[in-house]
């Protein structure tokens, strides 16, 4: 399966024209776009219409510029997105795991209690976490000299190993960055994203 991944979009029609024509021109199977599709959502209906076009499911999670309630109402209207925040999808073996809004927390308990409830649904598959957020401690969070990310979402990657990668954005001073907690991939795909196969 070929996913693009992007996040922190921000309006931008030109990023959005961009992973149009790559979704088209490399077969793209998904799209994930990881929070901030917009600017304190201005236009916000008009981005999501311009996704939605693509023709492939787009799986969405708001950013702390959209409001969570408003994002869910507006994807609903259009049949490829797919608003993931606090919820998964699946894909054959592997499901998406979505946790949106706001990325500021060094700890998030809304986060773990959202992963909390999901329990022992995880097992046997293979996981790709997609936050707005960024995990701490990893070069996805460092900023100013410090590291900034959520230890909630760190810890969770820590203790699931089925987790083959982990997608987030929210740090534009980090776009295109990528480490790794442990064997598991961590990536800021940046608005104008990346495509990875798995």
């Amino acid at each position: 399966m070929k996913i693009l991944i992007s996040a922190d979009i921000h309006g931008r029609k030109k990023a959005v024209d961009e992973i149009k024509i790559r979704v088209k021109k490399e077969k793209i199977d998904l799209v994930i776009c990881a929070g901030d599709m917009s600017v304190f959502e201005r236009d916000i209906e008009l981005i999501l219409e311009d996704l939605n076009s693509m023709g492939v499911p787009v799986l969405l999670i708001p950013g702390n510029h959209e409001n969570i309630q408003k994002l869910f109402e507006i994807s609903e209207k259009f049949e490829n997105l797919i608003d993931i925040h606090e919820a998964t999808y699946q894909v054959g073996d592997y499901v998406f795991v979505g946790f949106g809004n706001p990325g500021f927390a060094l700890i998030d308990r809304d986060f773990e209690k959202f992963v909390a409830k999901l329990g022992n649904t995880l097992k046997g598959k293979k996981v790709i976490l997609v936050t707005h957020g960024p995990p701490y401690n990893t070069k996805l969070d460092y900023l100013d000299g410090e590291h900034v990310g959520c230890t909630s979402i760190r810890k969770f990657i820590e203790q699931n190993d089925n987790i083959i990668l982990a997608v987030s954005g929210h740090l534009h001073e980090n776009f295109g960055v990528e480490d790794k907690i442990g064997k598991i991939k961590v990536i800021n795909p940046g608005p104008y994203g990346k495509v990875i196969e798995i």
